[in-house]
C-alpha cells in the first residue's frame, strides 16, 4: 500500500507537457501574423494600388506562419 505522506518522485512528470510546450510554440506565430498583417496594411496605407499586387504575398506570409503552428501541435502529439 502506498503511503500518502511520502513525497513525489521527482524523477516523474504528472500532466501534459505537451500542452504546455504547445501553448509556447503558438506565441511565435501568433506575433508573425501580426508582424505580417501589420506590414501589409501599412504597405497599402502607403500605396493603395499596390493592394491587389501584395495581397498574395499577405496570404503566402500567413499561411508560412501558421504552418509553424500546425508543426507545434502535430510535434506535441508526436512526442508525447
Amino acid at each position: 500500500m502506498m503511503d500518502i505522506l511520502a513525497a513525489p518522485d521527482p524523477n516523474t512528470f504528472h500532466g501534459s507537457a505537451s500542452a504546455i510546450g504547445y501553448g509556447l510554440a503558438a506565441i511565435g506565430p501568433g506575433i508573425g501574423v501580426g508582424i505580417v498583417f501589420a506590414a501589409w496594411i501599412q504597405a497599402t496605407a502607403r500605396q493603395p494600388e499596390s493592394a491587389g499586387l501584395t495581397r498574395p504575398m499577405l496570404f503566402l506570409g500567413f499561411a508560412l506562419t501558421e504552418a509553424l503552428a500546425l508543426l507545434g501541435i502535430a510535434f506535441g502529439f508526436v512526442f508525447q
